[in-house]
């Protein structure tokens, strides 16, 4: 299915874009733009393609429940045996062949959802895949986040690279969000990618009422935190949205607006929210950002997502029991 993706490195702003509506009537907007995204060719193709998915994903999903976590790793260092797309991202960058990917699912659900995507970043030459399952019971953003931290460490430890990408579907990448910009994880992940997050938090969660609901809504005191200034982040941001989300309402609020994140946008027409991981534009958007970095860890190739020189890392505060510590052990 083809797709209307519109890419583009957006103004860094703060909060709510400026004269956006808020309360009742900016709940009627958002549903009116997904309905005039839903009544186009595109639209009612993505919906189909929404409802086939998530289908097949309730088939998926108790497999998705065996263990804690599970990982995709190339053995050896031969290349003679791998496929041609394979072999080629290893004989051009290894480092970025080679750097880890952790995959993190959004609410209630598990790393079944990963499961296309996970098998086109490995027929892409990454040789390294970890995904994770958290609690589906998880009541708290910044407790979420600090576990993750803990499983980033154990990837850091275990490879011995200091930085590794991160990718989140919906409240998964806002779980990543908070551990890379406040706890201190820009010093590990390098590139975190969000697919439909509710960065601005999302309408629906006044549907129900408990604590992480209450997170996950516009204005929240978690979104507030989260659009403070955040002091030389070194973590670079690709931020997938679409007009046809039909959770995060209003569906712009999946795009990331921050002036102190280095962050690139990218708007999709007529794509669900479960569809966002199995979409071959994302998929390869992905696979094309994550396979171009050097060593100082600035992208390499023009068009790719824009990373400045490394910054030096800030003197930091000590932290709290729960976060994570910097890696010591070179790459």
């Amino acid at each position: 299915m083809a797709l209307a993706a519109r890419a583009a490195t957006t103004p860094q702003q703060a909060g709510t874009p400026t004269g956006a509506a808020k309360g009742p009537r900016a709940f009627l907007a958002a549903v009116g733009e997904v309905a005039g995204a839903l009544l186009t060719p595109t639209g009612l193709a993505g919906a189909a393609v929404e409802a086939s998915w998530m289908g097949l994903h309730l088939g998926l999903y108790p497999l998705g429940l065996l263990g804690a976590r599970a990982s995709d790793r190339r053995q050896g260092y031969r290349l003679g045996h791998l496929p041609p797309s394979q072999r080629g991202l290893a004989i051009q960058n290894v480092e970025a062949a080679e750097t880890p990917i952790l995959l993190v699912h959004g609410m209630v659900d598990n790393r079944s959802i990963f499961t296309v995507l996970r098998r086109g970043l490995v027929r892409r030459g990454f040789g390294r895949i970890e995904t994770i399952n958290y609690s589906i019971f998880t009541g708290d953003v910044r407790a979420a986040a600090a576990d993750l931290g803990a499983e980033v460490e154990r990837i850091v430890e275990e490879t011995g690279y200091e930085r590794i990408h991160v990718i989140g579907h919906s409240m998964g990448g806002l779980i990543a969000r908070y551990y890379v910009t406040r706890l201190g994880g820009d010093a590990h992940v390098h590139t975190l990618v969000t697919l439909g997050t509710p960065h601005q938090g999302s309408y629906l969660a006044y549907t129900w009422n408990n604590g992480l609901t209450r997170q996950l809504r516009p204005g929240s005191a978690l979104m507030k935190e989260l659009a403070a200034p955040v002091a030389e982040c070194q973590t670079r941001f690709l931020v997938y949205s679409s007009d046809l989300d039909q959770v995060v309402v209003p569906q712009h609020n999946a795009a990331l607006h921050h002036p102190d994140l280095n962050v690139h946008n990218v708007v999709l027409h007529g794509v669900g929210h479960m569809s966002l991981p199995i979409t071959s534009s994302v998929v390869h958007g992905i696979s094309t950002a994550l396979a171009h970095l050097d060593t100082s860890g600035a992208t390499v190739t023009p068009g790719v997502s824009s990373l400045g020189t490394r910054r030096a890392a800030p003197v930091r505060k000590p932290r709290t029991a729960g976060t994570t510590r910097r890696a010591t052990q070179p790459r």
